[in-house]
């Protein structure tokens, strides 16, 4: 289940404030460094995102920040761009803040380049290095030749300024990915940085090269590349392995370049296996979960009263406030399907409170919607929930009323000395489980 939103505190690293969290309580440390732009608190509202870094927190203690110039760390000007010796200070400041001595470092992407120069000009606090979706430059040469021209380059941060405010061009970093995923995405670099920044950032990157640096690099390494990344060629990620001495490469499928698409178990286990020395085991086939549905009432009538594009801009607001109340309840959205969420907790009162605030958000939005609560024993296939507590949990949905949240008798019982307040509802013949007994929530 995704973890709470941790604490934002911040560093001084000169004269700057840095962001950083905290989240884990691992018998070791390890510093997240993000690529491009990154937002701390934002990573946390994208269910993938907050997977990884809950599974990266399960095995360490984990530490998150955001480079100076972007996300919740203090801006700097256009014109005075931070070198990677003063991100490194960034670095420096944070661990110094959480009185952490050493640490192993996890770079992405952009944020490989200023890991790798970390591990080589800090090998005492560096106690291992790993890279995912990494380059050693942007630009092309005859002896680096998967980067691109100077001109694709100078286009690309163009028209990625250009659009900033619309829907960017993400598809190089999630080509597998659905829309929803690629426009989240967009909303988390808006978030991040100005079109500006966003775009002066892009440039500073294109002047870097790491490659004298890479046969320096003291500590144990693993570079992690998919096999078809769009944005960073796996054949970068090889060459740069074959140049960090005793370097563990290893090739993953897929064609995400984001550390949170494609799929992300599979990579972290690499990580887990290399940092501890041992993967997790496998997943009960059992569990007892709380499982929660919402859907819009008159989804179909509203739809046809607003038109395409309008409703498509209202299922997006409810998304994002659904998604919200979610993240802020410890819930983990696992499907969603036109105007209804799926989602599944770990105990019944955060689900009840969270579907009372969604119902109670909703109608600022003009919109009214139902919920159905359930707890049972559900079945694991491959990550996914089902059984028969899963389709009873839709059928108790199905039977809500406008901005009504339904349980069944199993969650009211679970509750009982939580204060939360309900109305019988009576008996009710629900599709295919059979007579169920239906309580409403009047009071979380």
């Amino acid at each position: 289940m995704p973890s709470a939103r941790p604490e934002t505190r911040y560093a001084k690293s000169g004269d700057l404030n840095i962001a950083y969290q905290v989240v884990g309580e691992g018998r070791f440390d390890l510093i997240y460094v993000p690529g491009w732009i990154s937002n701390v608190e934002l990573m946390w509202d994208e269910p993938g995102h907050a997977h990884v870094l809950d599974r990266l927190a399960s095995f360490s203690r984990l530490i998150l920040f955001d480079k100076r110039g972007t996300g919740l760390s203090d801006p700097v000007p256009p014109d005075r761009l931070p070198t990677l010796e003063e991100r490194m200070d960034d670095v420096r400041a944070v661990l110094d803040a959480v009185e952490c001595e050493q640490a192993a470092v996890f770079g992405f992407s952009e944020g490989g380049l200023m890991s790798v120069l970390f591990a080589a000009t800090y090998p005492e606090r560096t106690t291992a290095l790993v890279l995912y979706g990494v380059f050693a430059k942007r630009i092309w040469s005859p002896d680096y030749p998967w980067a691109p021209k100077p001109e694709d380059r100078a286009r690309e941060i163009e028209e990625l300024e250009r659009n900033w405010a619309e829907r960017m061009d993400l598809d190089k970093l999630a080509p597998s990915e659905d829309d929803a995923f690629k426009d989240r995405l967009a909303t988390y670099f808006r978030r991040s940085a100005s079109p500006g920044a966003g775009a002066a950032l892009m440039r500073m990157n294109t002047q870097i090269d790491v490659r004298d640096v890479l046969p320096t690099i003291q500590a144990p390494t693993l570079v992690l590349h998919r096999r078809d990344d769009l944005d960073a060629s796996v054949e970068e990620g090889r060459w740069i392995a074959g140049r960090i001495p005793g370097a563990k490469f290893v090739e993953l499928p897929g064609d995400a370049h984001t550390l949170w698409g494609g799929d992300t178990d599979a990579l972290v286990d690499e990580v887990e296996v290399f940092l501890t020395g041992a993967r997790r085991g496998p997943e009960p086939d059992r569990v007892l979960a709380t499982v929660l549905f919402t859907d819009i009432v008159g989804s179909t009538e509203k739809a046809s009263e607003l038109g395409d594009r309008r409703w498509r801009e209202l299922l997006e607001r409810h998304h994002g406030l659904v998604r919200r109340e979610l993240t802020r309840y410890q819930g983990r959205e696992l499907d969603t399907a036109g105007d209804g969420f799926f989602a599944t907790f770990d105990g019944p009162a955060r689900a009840i409170r969270a579907a009372q605030a969604i119902a109670g958000g909703i109608p600022q939005l003009g919109l009214e919607i139902r919920a159905g609560v359930h707890t049972g024993e559900c079945e694991l296939h491959d990550g996914k929930i089902a059984g028969i507590a899963v389709s009873a949990g839709a059928r108790v949905a199905s039977a809500a009323g406008p901005s009504e949240v339904l349980v069944s008798q199993t969650v009211k019982d679970l509750v009982a000395g939580s204060g939360i307040e309900f109305a019988d509802r009576g008996e009710h013949e629900l599709k295919g489980v059979g007579a169920w007994r239906l309580y409403s929530v009047v009071d979380a």
